[in-house]
C-alpha cells in the first residue's frame, strides 16, 4: 500500500518507521522540504517530496501536523490521490501548550471534525492517543498477551477498516471508536488518552470518557 505521510515530526516519523519495516511505499513530507528529510529517508527508505507531491498515487494520506497549521496545507494536497484514499488524522488540540484557540473547537466540535472541515475530506482519527515513539517499538505480533490496542474513529467503514488493517501490520490491535462526532472520546484528558491497554482496556476507557472538556486542554 503507498502511504503518504503530511509531516515529519515525531508521530510522522515514526509511522514512517513502522511503515516501512512493514513493507509499505511510504512518501513523507513537511514543511522545510525534501532536502531536510535525508536522515529519515536513509534510515528508512521512505521518499522525501514537496508537499504538493506526497500525496500522487497514495492509497492512504496521513495528516501529522499541528492542529492550527491544517488550514495551511495545499488546496490541491489530494491531486492524483486514490480515488478512495483514506485519510488519517492523528492530530490533538493543544490550546494552551501550542496551538493557541479554535472557537469551533472550543464550542464542542470534535477536533477530527474540524479537520475534516479544513481540508475537504473524510478521515479516520487514529493514533492520536499513543506516544510517539510506540508507534514504532512497541508493537506485537497477533495473539501476543501484550499486545495493545488503539481507538479508531471515523464515519467510513471502509475506510476504518483500512486503517484497522494498518494497525495490525505494524502491530497494534484496534477498538472501533465510533463515528467522527464521537471522537471526542480519544480526544487529549480522555481516559484512553495515552493509555498503555488491551482491547478491553481501550473499550473500558472510551466508555468511561466525558464529552466535557477539562481545563488543561481548554483555551
Amino acid at each position: 500500500m503507498k502511504i503518504a505521510l503530511v509531516g515529519a515530526g515525531n508521530i510522522g516519523t515514526n509511522l514512517a518507521r513502522a511503515f516501512t519495516r512493514a513493507g509499505h511505499e511510504v512518501t513523507v513530507a513537511n514543511s522545510r522540504g525534501p532536502e531536510t528529510l535525508g536522515d529519515l529517508v536513509a534510515e528508512t527508505g521512505a521518499t522525501a517530496l514537496p508537499v504538493e507531491e506526497v500525496a500522487q498515487g497514495a492509497d492512504v494520506v496521513v495528516v501529522t501536523i499541528p492542529q492550527v497549521k491544517t488550514p495551511d496545507l495545499p488546496e490541491d494536497l489530494f491531486a492524483g490521490a486514490s480515488d478512495e484514499v483514506v485519510v488519517i488524522d492523528t492530530n490533538n488540540y493543544y490550546p494552551q501548550q501550542r496551538d493557541g484557540r479554535i472557537d469551533a473547537i472550543e464550542a464542542g466540535q470534535t477536533e477530527s471534525a474540524w479537520v475534516a472541515e479544513q481540508i475537504g475530506r473524510p478521515v479516520v482519527k487514529a493514533f492520536n492517543g499513543i506516544h510517539a515513539a510506540d508507534i514504532s517499538t512497541a508493537g506485537k505480533p497477533v495473539g501476543d498477551a501484550d499486545r495493545r490496542a488503539l481507538p479508531v474513529a471515523g464515519d467510513q467503514e471502509v475506510a476504518k477498516k483500512v486503517v484497522i488493517g494498518l494497525l495490525d501490520d505494524i502491530g497494534f490491535d484496534a477498538v472501533d471508536g465510533g463515528t467522527l462526532e464521537e471522537s471526542w472520546r480519544q480526544q487529549p484528558g480522555t481516559p484512553s488518552y495515552g493509555l498503555a491497554a488491551d482491547r478491553d482496556g481501550i473499550t473500558a476507557a472510551l466508555a468511561a470518557a466525558s464529552p466535557e472538556r477539562t481545563a488543561d486542554w481548554k483555551a
